[in-house]
């Protein structure tokens, strides 16, 4: 006889303070194709006309990308407009994704991102939208890291921007990891990984008419993030993002612990930078605590419309759970760059790469291990990396 049990998954608990993201990924699909690319090759002194090395820690850190980018990724796909009623307006969206580890897509196969029905300007939900199927949900990020600190991807529906008071209200069904965990002799079903998920938002309230943040120059986020078991998303879907139902093995003792801040500055016409601050502390019984702390700066210098000078340098800093050494790993980027426009998120932006990387005895192993070529860099602390990119979205 089987036992079934009933579990009450702990909830990530996230405060963000947001001014005017350029990033916002609210999960808003306009019409049209639209999409994400990334794409380049490239080189390294350590693998002498090998494939590009990269940089990372991997564990539980996220690398600074750029001329750190060993893949080639792309999203895509077409909203259309399919029927209008009474002012009612059903949109379909259909997307793809293709994902190689190396710079050549090869034969990287295509996967549905998104595949969803909504529902825009109903009068009963005050003007907003309701929706059923497969899509991405609210993921804001932190660019230079590709950390979407909140991803509520996933399958399922909901209402959204539904008008109440001064802002908007939003609530998301989902069904996560929805697989069932078999006997391995007779194939019947033992337990489920699946997890049902609820997620809630009140959004676009309006600013203090007084605040003294000038939103033309400036965006901040400043993010407290708190997560418990399967909240934390560790050994969910994709890069133990905060938001999607991680392993619903884990228990209560699994803990994590985020707090950051993103700032990116647009002072001139021909400059801009991004700068992160981010502290991450994980723990758990079995595998003890760490802490990833990490610094990094993009600054953007446009030297005319359409050519710029970029640049990032970031720090990484990961203690060992069990009291040794502290990994520690520096990467610097320079970056010449053609451009669709002088600004910090002109895309699409071509770019030609220099990078460096360089870390301690104790972070060797890690950064072979998470290098897409393989342990190129030996028993060395140091390598450099070459070639060219291009980064868009549209």
């Amino acid at each position: 006889m089987r036992s079934t049990t009933t579990r009450i998954l702990p909830l990530a608990v996230t405060l963000a303070f947001m001014c005017g993201s350029a990033q916002a990924g609210n999960g808003i699909d306009e019409e049209g194709f639209h999409g994400y690319l990334r794409a380049g090759a490239g080189t390294s002194t350590s693998n002498s006309n090998g494939p590009q090395s990269c940089y990372g820690l991997g564990g539980n850190t996220m690398k600074y990308r750029l001329g750190n980018e060993c893949d080639a990724y792309f999203e895509g796909g077409y909203t259309k407009k399919i029927a209008k009623s009474d002012g009612v307006s059903y949109l379909v969206t259909l997307w793809a994704t293709a994902f190689s580890p190396q710079s050549d897509f090869g034969d990287a196969k295509l996967s549905l991102a998104k595949a969803y029905v909504e529902a825009r300007g109903l009068d009963f939900l005050n003007g907003g939208t309701a929706w059923v199927g497969k899509r991405y949900y609210y993921r804001p990020d932190v660019h230079m890291l590709d950390l979407q600190y909140i991803n509520f991807n996933g399958t399922g529906g909901g209402v959204d921007r539904v008008g109440i008071g001064p802002g908007k209200f939003s609530y998301g069904f989902f069904k996560d990891n929805d697989a069932n965990v078999l006997y391995p002799d007779t194939g019947r079903v033992r337990d489920t990984t699946a997890a049902t998920r609820h997620n809630f938002s009140y959004t676009d309230i309006p600013a203090n008419a007084n605040a003294t943040i000038d939103v033309a120059l400036t965006a901040i986020t400043l993010g407290v993030q708190y997560g418990v078991g399967p909240g934390t998303g560790i050994g969910g879907p994709c890069c133990d993002r905060i938001g999607a139902a991680g392993s619903t093995l884990l228990g209560s003792d699994v803990t994590r612990l985020r707090v950051f801040d993103d700032l990116w500055v647009q002072p001139t016409w021909n400059f801009g930078m991004e700068m992160i601050a981010l502290v991450q502390r994980d723990k758990s019984d079995a595998g003890g605590t760490s802490t990833w702390t990490s610094l990094g700066a993009r600054p953007v210098y446009a030297l005319s419309k359409n050519l710029k000078l970029v640049a990032e340098i970031g720090t990484d800093r990961v203690t060992s759970p069990t009291g040794g050494p502290a990994k520690r790993l520096t990467k610097i980027t320079f970056a010449p760059t053609i451009s669709a426009g002088p600004g910090l998120w002109s895309r699409p932006e071509l770019r030609a790469f220099v990078t460096y990387g360089k870390w301690n005895n104790a972070a060797t192993a890690d950064v072979n291990a998470n290098n897409n070529s393989g342990p190129v860099y030996n028993n060395n602390t140091s390598g450099t990396s070459y070639g060219v990119q291009v980064e868009t979205w549209f």
